[in-house]
């Protein structure tokens, strides 16, 4: 495989910095700082056209897990038979298996279909099944939503991770996917918030609180699907076919500023051999590893934050909903912060740790305090953490690796074992150890300070590869001129 060159001979066709242009030519300033002010105004239009849909459409996965979590502490587990045994546990397990066994193609699909017909066809089955949900009579119906759910939400996450990765060079990354979860965090935290509203709703129609949580947000769903047609965005080599979005010339600029990053807007051919080969790369299942850590802890409170709230420190079914709202909000402000610190200085890893530190802090404080408001507190900075880390960790694997069919696999791969992760995490709250959920405790603790074990390994590696790349002894990601960021 031949290498790839992101560096060219002027600033001006957007394949070298602008600064080195700028020592060999003065007298081609103003047109250097123009086509800089161009460059931050389409960022600035990829920013509330692509980051605001992306936000949205994440959102649903979580809105899934706040209306079936909201739904628990409800008449719903009674009056579908999902009280008996682990069978609501199997229900969270189920949504993920199917997802996960349909990720890899259905990242490869946005490649291949476009980002326009694909996020709108899946995130309208996604609000129909939701809908559809609401007239279940049974654990078994339950079951097989599930898998249909699952089977539509697959390329949400990996599909959406690989086209922000596509749209933003490399110092810019975690702040948009910082963006991204705060669009999905404050839809989760006002989700609870309605589905406090719409359990009120408990005997209108002749149907239960539960049932209208489905209902509506489903048909919210479906709506939304409608406009993501118009809404988002193309690839940015195809970025002037969007909808009142970029001229041509706005294009080839997008285009090429994306190329004097990494020198990777344009994917090879689509060939099996060249999607399978990139599974021999260590770094992924590193990142892959990480993601799947990081989930067992998000799963575990997304589902179960009412329920520890209410079987954990004695809330009402009522405030239990509204109280597991507030920690997604307060979640904006850690994620917003460190995204930005970790762009301005382009850290990585750092930042990653000190998240890491912080989750641990606040599970600390949830499982061994014996204060109602300390160990709610500690939900806030439990919550807050692994926010922030989920757009640490995909900025992080985004960073360091080129080429359009690795960014699919390698998000394809990190979004199945999040999911896995999620697995596991729907398995660690157990009812049966209220208050202290002593195993989630331990778990989560313990897979933050792996998750701490495994960037310091890729630091020492990406250390040691950029010292060898900057002697001129080797070609980093198959790419000239490219360094690792950690």
């Amino acid at each position: 495989m031949s290498t790839k060159s992101f560096d060219s001979r002027n600033a001006l066709n957007g394949t070298t910095s602008p600064k080195t242009f700028l020592a060999a030519h003065p007298e081609s300033f103003e047109d250097v700082d123009e086509k800089i002010r161009e460059e931050r105004r389409i960022r600035t239009k990829a920013d509330l056209r692509l980051c605001t849909i992306a936000g949205l459409l994440c959102s649903l996965n979580l809105l899934d897990s706040g209306i079936i979590s909201s739904a628990s502490v409800t008449s719903m587990l009674h009056d579908l038979g999902l009280d008996q045994g682990n069978r609501y546990s199997v229900s969270i397990l189920i949504f993920t298996v199917a997802s996960v066994c349909f990720q890899l193609p259905a990242t490869l699909a946005v490649r291949i279909i476009g980002p326009r017909i694909f996020f709108a066809s899946i995130t309208f089955c996604f609000g129909l099944i939701t809908l559809c949900t609401a007239f279940i009579h049974s654990w078994k119906e339950m079951i097989i939503m599930r898998v249909l759910l699952g089977i539509a939400m697959s390329g949400i996450y990996p599909g959406l991770s690989l086209l922000i990765s596509s749209w933003y060079q490399r110092e810019e990354l975690q702040l948009r996917f910082a963006f991204l979860q705060c669009g999905e965090i404050i839809v989760l935290a006002t989700g609870g918030i309605v589905n406090y509203g719409l359990n009120h709703l408990h005997g209108n129609g002749g149907l239960k609180g539960w049932q209208w949580m489905f209902l509506v947000q489903g048909l919210m769903a479906c709506v939304i699907g409608i406009a993501t047609y118009w809404w988002i965005v193309d690839f940015p080599e195809h970025s002037d076919r969007s909808f009142k979005f970029l001229n041509s010339e706005e294009a080839r600029i997008a285009t090429s500023r994306i190329q004097r990053d990494r020198g990777d807007v344009i994917p090879a051919p689509f060939t099996w051999r060249e999607i399978l080969r990139h599974f021999l790369d260590p770094k992924i299942y590193g990142f892959a590893a990480s993601f799947f850590l990081l989930n067992l802890v998000s799963t575990s409170l997304s589902y179960f934050l009412p329920i520890i709230l209410q079987s954990g420190m004695g809330f009402s079914t009522n405030q239990s909903i509204l109280l597991s709202a507030p920690p997604y909000y307060y979640a904006v402000i850690p994620v917003i912060l460190s995204s930005a610190i970790g762009d301005k200085y382009c850290l990585r890893g750092p930042v990653i740790v000190f998240n890491s530190l912080c989750l641990i802090t606040g599970f600390v404080m949830l499982g061994f305090a014996d204060q109602v408001t300390v160990r709610y507190i500690g939900t806030y900075m439990a919550t807050g953490a692994y926010i922030s880390n989920w757009a640490a960790l995909n900025s992080y694997q985004a960073s360091n690796i080129t080429g359009q069919w690795k960014r699919a696999v390698t998000a394809a791969a990190v979004t199945a074992c999040n999911g896995l992760g999620g697995v596991a995490g729907s398995f660690i709250v157990r009812q049966q150890e209220a208050p202290r959920y002593l195993t989630a405790i331990w778990v989560s603790i313990s897979s933050h300070m792996f998750i701490i074990c495994i960037v310091a390994a890729f630091s020492i590696f990406f250390y040691v590869a950029n010292s060898k790349q900057t002697k001129g002894r080797k070609v980093i990601e198959e790419t000239e001129g490219f360094r690792y960021t950690y």
